[in-house]
């Protein structure tokens, strides 16, 4: 426990410590604190990787370290996993425990409830018992603006290159493609757009996609296309060449006891 910023009460650092003690006698598991004025321009997740590696948090023959590291200045938290306990703590219930049980807290200036919670959910986490009463699927709406985009821009491209195929393929080709899409064009804008907005794709894919197929099969160069297609392959008719569709392919000084365990990133980040 290594409270930099003197952001908690003595008493509350003295329970920690003694918890955080207890637990990892009974467990072994290793659950450490650090809390930093500033991050000082540097970034999140590489200057907790950083500490964690530094102090050896974790077993080495287990990866059972936990870093919960908070930089008061920057408003930013992560909660960093170390690989044994990813199966357990994942990055999305990591995620909920700073949505849930750290950030209400520090938003009412309430850190040490706040950090007194986030290690109780961490170590239920760790045991199977936590519960936030969250719908998993809220945890898609955390998506910043930049990892939609990204998500969202690689998911339609993949999704439009088959719904081309679609548009182009001849006779009934094209509507069976076109309803396999579908469910596709459906649930996976979820990702993309999130949950409040998920059915404004699909339903797009449903109107237009017919649209433009009339029009693409009426169209000189939609005929061309299509005729390519239909020409193009060896074997038997279609768009098919022996047997099999042409668009399938095969930070501080601390240290702790055990040698140190590893970290590949697991966890998850926020703010308040």
């Amino acid at each position: 426990m290594h409270d930099d910023a003197h952001l908690l009460s003595a008493e509350t650092v003295d329970e920690l410590e003694r918890g955080l003690a207890t637990y990892q006698d009974s467990t072994s598991n290793q659950i450490a604190i650090l809390i930093i004025q500033s991050l000082d321009g540097d970034v999140l997740e590489d200057y907790s990787i950083r500490v964690a590696e530094k102090w050896k948090l974790g077993q080495a023959d287990k990866d059972n370290g936990v870093l919960l590291l908070v930089a008061v200045d920057d408003h930013k938290m992560r909660i960093e996993v170390g690989q044994g306990l990813e199966g357990v703590l994942t990055d999305a219930i990591a995620s909920r425990i700073i949505r849930n049980e750290i950030a209400p807290n520090f938003r009412r200036d309430d850190y040490d409830a706040g950090i007194k919670e986030g290690v109780d959910g961490i170590i239920k986490a760790i045991g199977g018992e936590y519960s936030s009463g969250d719908d998993e699927s809220s945890d898609l709406d955390d998506l910043t603006t930049g990892q939609r985009i990204g998500i969202g821009m690689g998911l339609f491209v993949f999704l439009g290159i088959f719904a081309f195929f679609g548009l182009a393929a001849p006779g009934k080709v094209g509507w069976v493609l076109y309803l396999f899409l579908i469910p596709f064009y459906t649930l996976f804008p979820i990702i993309a757009v999130g949950t409040k907005y998920w059915y404004i794709p699909g339903l797009s894919y449903i109107i237009v996609f017919p649209i433009l197929r009339i029009w693409f099969g009426k169209s000189a160069w939609g005929q061309k296309v299509s005729k390519g297609m239909s020409t193009g392959s060896s074997g038997s008719g279609g768009w098919s060449s022996g047997g099999g569709s042409s668009w399938s392919s095969g930070g501080g000084g601390s240290s702790f006891s055990g040698g140190g365990g590893s970290f590949g990133g697991g966890g998850s980040s926020g703010g308040w």
